[in-house]
């Protein structure tokens, strides 16, 4: 019972993670490109508060839910006296996972105070710049959450 909650809640919250970096990248970030500088950059700053908040939530349960996963089957498989061998699939998963959240930790709390004290000096160029340097590195871990999703769901490499 325990495994399968923590399961729902692993995978939500990579539902929500990925789901949002799709929802700003493709549909957000495109509608505010026409607004002036200044509310194109306080919008996305407070837009992507919030959703940092919920991505530093997500993350974090994504991390301990996967490990108390693996954990869990590694304990089975030793105590019926198997030898425990992680799946490289699930390697894989592990290390993209951890790559992840150490990049949206550099977005949230390196660039997100960057364009924060940006949006409050009005230095727009410079809110310009550390929002281009966000895009960039959510465009990353969006590669990387769908490279861990492929991995997940087809097993590969196995």
């Amino acid at each position: 019972m325990i495994y399968a909650i923590l399961k729902t809640l692993h995978l939500l919250s990579i539902i929500v993670w990925i789901g949002g970096m799709v929802f700003s990248h493709f549909f957000l970030r495109p509608a505010v490109a026409q607004l002036e500088a200044p509310a194109r950059l306080r919008l996305m700053h407070d837009v992507l508060g919030r959703f940092f908040q919920a991505v530093l939530v997500a993350s974090l349960l994504t991390l301990v839910s996967g490990v108390w996963m693996l954990g869990r089957v590694a304990k089975q498989v030793v105590q019926s006296g198997g030898q425990f061998e992680m799946p490289l699939a699930w390697s894989v998963m592990a290390a993209l996972g951890i790559a992840m959240v150490a990049i949206f930790m550099h977005i949230r709390f390196a660039l997100h105070k960057r364009l924060a004290r940006a949006v409050a000096a009005s230095d727009w160029a410079a809110g310009g710049v550390a929002l281009a340097q966000i895009r960039t590195w959510v465009s990353v871990n969006l590669g990387l959450g769908v490279i861990v999703v492929i991995v997940a769901l087809m097993r590969w490499p196995a």
